[in-house]
């Protein structure tokens, strides 16, 4: 009995969260079925999606082995706080995740920046309620307009081309706060394709862009109203509406070359961990004084660095030997043109 209910609990918290592919190019290939995503592990996916190596191995089986010669322009991640599934059609495919846990995509910004750092690709990681934004490359100049601040994003929504113009709401007040700030987050959706369509040349370039949205406006609707209420089940309904126009024209701009997919959390959970000290601290790696003379650690592009500089050397030594052993068995009256040259004008006086 304790193990079936033990069984059941893990099951829940596994279904807690859920990572779904609203858009991917077609030769990339999610192969269907019940496969748990760890919630730290979430950046390696994105890293992975976009051609890039991770420095520890995923053993995902949902991920399938894509083009290797061939990866989208854009990565995009929307992360939806406040609800375990959104009615985003049949036509997606989704997995749950493990233990959710807070995540950043910041290993995979710190590729596109070791690798495209010339190009300035369009880097824009955005919330707008918590009012936290990074842009970085193009994206300053494609969204200088993007409101970021509550102040923008109250303005924005006064103008007349904003979503409520268009909008019927029934139980949601654009008057009330807690509904105002979820607005905005859908207002934002609708403004970064449109920005974008100004500049699509951006959007057809060889270098990778990544958006990551962080929206916290449903879970501000469901912590007041509760999760039964009009309000929070109207809300749903219009979140994945705009999630999935925001799908089709984000994969539409770069021409059905990008992955735009949503990770749905109730709530993260900050696992508990317990640490422990060792008599050889980690605070002498980053200490070239240390006592106990321990060396860096190495990062992922060690190995390639390494095999680049293990290689050409090998190759110059076996060049060097080549060249003097031909020189050493040089005979110099038929292999050499300056004495064949010599020998002739010699004969000639």
């Amino acid at each position: 009995m304790a193990a079936s209910l033990l069984a059941l609990a893990a099951l829940i918290a596994v279904a807690a969260s859920d990572f779904t592919v609203l858009k991917s190019p077609q030769y990339q290939t999610f192969q269907k079925g019940n496969y748990p995503l760890p919630g730290e592990r979430i950046p390696d996916v994105i890293s992975l999606l976009m051609g890039f190596s991770v420095e520890e191995d995923l053993s995902w089986p949902a991920l399938g082995v894509g083009n290797l010669f061939q990866r989208p322009r854009a990565a995009v991640l929307v992360t939806v706080t406040g609800t375990e599934k959104l009615p985003l059609g049949e036509n997606v495919i989704s997995y749950p995740i493990e233990n959710p846990v807070p995540y950043s995509v910041d290993s995979v910004v710190n590729s596109i920046h070791l690798l495209f750092s010339e190009e300035m690709p369009i880097v824009l990681q955005l919330a707008p309620i918590d009012e936290r934004v990074y842009m970085v490359g193009k994206a300053n100049t494609v969204f200088e307009d993007l409101g970021v601040t509550l102040r923008q994003l109250r303005s924005r929504l006064e103008q007349d081309n904003s979503i409520l113009a268009s909008l019927q709401l029934s139980s949601l007040n654009r008057n009330d706060e807690t509904d105002h700030l979820f607005l905005s987050e859908l207002q934002v959706l609708q403004d970064i394709p449109n920005f974008l369509s100004r500049h699509k040349h951006l959007a057809k370039d060889n270098f990778p862009d990544i958006y990551s949205l962080e929206l916290t406006g449903l879970e501000e609707i469901k912590k007041r109203y509760g999760e039964d209420s009009l309000k929070f089940t109207e809300a749903s309904k219009i979140l994945a509406d705009f999630l999935q126009k925001f799908a089709d024209d984000m994969y539409s701009m770069y021409g059905g070359n990008a992955n735009v997919d949503v990770v749905m959390v109730d709530s993260f959970e900050i696992p508990l961990v317990r640490k422990s000290r060792s008599i050889l601290e980690s605070a002498s790696i980053s200490n070239p004084g240390s006592p106990y003379n321990l060396g860096y650690e190495y990062n992922f592009n060690y190995a390639v660095v390494f095999n680049i500089i293990l290689w050409l050397m090998i190759g110059l030594a076996l060049a060097v030997i080549v060249i003097s052993y031909s020189l050493w068995n040089m005979d110099p009256g038929y292999d050499s043109i300056i004495y064949r040259m010599t020998n002739q004008k010699i004969r000639m006086d």
